[in-house]
């Protein structure tokens, strides 16, 4: 699968230390050695010291280089981090000892492991719901200089017999924001049309969905589609952007030629930005439970460094892909910020 082996080449070739919160979970520790097998990152695992052992030992990779393992309850960073976190939670009124109290948590040591500049990245979510992971990635590593929100993101990839069209895809916002404005929408699109140039390394062709197309219907509803897609062509008129579309528009070169004739998408678009959670949420699965794609996700941007969400339901397999991707995502924000 080419997006995939461009995602791994590239984490591989970055050399990125990546945290992984729930290191005392069986999927997690096969997907940490299945990274190192691959040489995707270095990876500190995040847990029960004994537990951590215990399964590395069941696996067989108590011996593999480039894997530490990080507990909270007796790490010789806890006491700084835990001085750290008051300092940037002070002011919400937390107390020195909520703080040494707080650090405990995987998420939280994990995430504060990406503050202190001990990892490049931290991945959650196998255990822990998608908003105590959230929590812990925008209480401690916080939001990118310049950026209006966070946000999320599936990437959605097509590889089997079945499917018409090869390659990757973006659904935004699937996992994260439940009902976004116009000037959110536009964010949302921007944000997931750079990730999808930093992870493909491809150009952007972005959808803004919606149940009309070019003014098929008049609605509340489809002309906050409309004015999110003009705020994001007016804040970036070089991104390939287009809609309100409906999803067959977007995707069906024959249908765009019926239904969206002056479309520049041409029915090719690569990036599907949705109204609402609702829709994105339900699209995702659809295409995913349905469809046969598969989804690595909901992945993070706007952060300062990038920390993702697994799904609970994540195989070892998914947690290789999402290092790979945290590691990306972080060698292309230390690109950025080396060119100024």
């Amino acid at each position: 699968m080419k997006p995939l082996r461009t995602i791994l080449g590239t984490a591989t070739s970055s050399d990125k230390i990546i945290a992984l919160a729930e290191g005392d979970d069986p999927r997690v520790v096969e997907g940490a050695l299945k990274a190192r097998a691959e040489g995707v990152a270095r990876i500190i695992l995040v847990g029960d010291r004994a537990k951590v052992i215990a399964l590395l030992e069941d696996q067989g990779g108590m011996d593999v280089d480039g894997i530490d393992i990080h507990d909270p309850n007796d790490s010789p960073h806890s006491g700084a981090f835990a001085a750290s976190l008051y300092e940037l939670r002070k002011h919400k009124g937390m107390t020195p000892e909520q703080a040494q109290q707080q650090i405990c948590s995987r998420l939280n040591y994990a995430a504060m492991l990406v503050h202190e500049g001990f990892a490049d990245g931290t991945v959650g979510g196998a255990v822990e719901t998608t908003s105590n992971t959230v929590r812990a990635a925008l209480q401690i590593i916080g939001k990118a200089p310049g950026a209006a929100m966070v946000s999320s993101f599936f990437l959605m990839l097509y590889c089997r017999d079945h499917h018409t069209v090869r390659g990757a895809h973006i659904f935004a916002d699937c996992g994260l924001v439940v009902d976004p404005n116009e000037q959110e929408l536009a964010e949302i699109a921007q944000a997931s049309a750079k990730s999808y140039q930093t992870l493909t390394h491809e150009t952007p062709r972005v959808a803004m969905l919606s149940f009309s197309t070019s003014g098929s219907a008049s609605h509340p509803k489809a002309s906050k589609v409309i004015e999110a897609t003009q705020i994001a062509r007016s804040a970036n008129p070089d991104l390939l952007i287009d809609g309100e579309l409906q999803f067959d528009a977007a995707f069906v070169p024959e249908v765009a030629a019926k239904k969206a004739k002056d479309s520049p998408l041409r029915g090719e678009a690569n990036v599907f930005v949705f109204p609402n959670l609702d829709a994105g949420n339900l699209g995702y699965k659809i295409a995913q439970r349905i469809g046969g794609a598969e989804a690595i996700g909901p992945i993070l941007q706007g952060l300062a460094k990038p920390a993702n969400d697994l799904s609970r339901g994540c195989s070892a397999e998914d947690v290789l892909h999402m290092i790979a991707v945290t590691a990306v995502q972080a060698h292309h924000s230390k690109a950025q910020d080396a060119s100024g």
